[in-house]
């Protein structure tokens, strides 16, 4: 992330040289996602889904989505361009980046049929980005660090920098809350997996071919995700306990034991890791 303008520059300057920045559009981008998700939960909690500023929160939204995570596939490309580098080293690479997925997903929401539940992933991400922009770049420029005296130094001895208590209460927020929302976040994706299979259950339209794409994403967030990862233990974990009560019966237990069985078949036929090699690490979702 660019640093914040120069301190002996006039205000408005400063902000004038923040806003031409393409990494103040993606945030923009980010802050525009948590504005009209918020516009969208109050037409959802009124069952107003459909009503004409409902629709339009809900497109805007995935359309900042796509936004924020366009800039940042293409501020990769132009610096693997500029280092003389190949971009993204072929598709397969290009598909294993995990801001392309989340780019591609935002897409199929932003021209699919709605479906709330999408919102939420991307919401919580949005939070710690608008978050991390505002104490790293907003809060500088609009108040500077300042340079004090450490009690006890020489005159001509090193100054210390006194930031804002705002940009500490929310670098503190981060640190204290990132890993529990990125669990949260993670559970959120898998119970949309559930969502959208569901509605292809009962043969909603278009959701057979929803279901196939958004299984693709889960996959891959598997394979890269810690946090998708431990989320899907945990819930086979509290099945494996429920399952286990005497008062299941032997049906149900043997119809688990099937489904983890065929879980672990999918998921080892189609790891690509087997069939192209090493997993190329993978940019953080931002």
């Amino acid at each position: 992330m660019a640093p914040p303008p120069p301190a002996s520059m006039p205000l408005t300057q400063r902000l004038m040289h923040l806003a031409q920045t393409l990494q103040f559009g993606w945030f923009v981008g980010h802050l525009t996602l948590l504005f009209c998700t918020l516009r969208y939960g109050l037409s959802y909690i009124t069952f107003n889904f459909y009503s004409r500023w409902a629709r339009f929160s809900y497109r805007t939204a995935f359309v900042a989505a796509a936004a924020t995570y366009g800039i940042v596939v293409y501020k990769a490309y132009r610096a693997r361009a500029r280092a003389g580098s190949r971009p993204y080293g072929g598709g397969l690479a290009f598909a294993s980046d995990e801001n392309v997925q989340y780019l591609l997903m935002a897409l199929v929401w932003l021209f699919g049929r709605q479906i709330p539940l999408a919102l939420l992933p991307f919401m919580v991400y949005s939070v710690f980005h608008v978050a991390t922009y505002t104490r790293t770049n907003l809060i500088p420029t609009i108040s500077p660090p300042q340079q004090t005296a450490t009690p006890g130094a020489s005159p001509g001895g090193r100054q210390a920098t006194k930031t804002s208590p705002l940009a500490d209460t929310i670098g503190k927020f981060v640190k204290e809350y990132y890993d529990a929302s990125m669990t949260l976040v993670a559970s959120l994706e898998i119970f949309l997996w559930f969502r959208v299979l569901f509605s292809a259950i009962i043969f909603t339209k278009g959701s057979w071919i929803l279901l196939a794409i958004y299984s693709i994403f889960v996959r891959a967030r598997y394979s890269q995700s810690s946090f998708v990862q431990g989320a899907v233990s945990q819930g086979i974990a509290r099945v494996d306990a429920l399952v286990a009560n005497q008062s299941t019966p032997p049906a149900a237990r043997q119809a688990w034991e099937t489904v983890k069985r065929l879980g672990r078949q999918a998921t080892d036929s189609t790891d690509i890791n087997r069939y192209a090699g090493a997993q190329r690490p993978s940019k953080k979702a931002q």
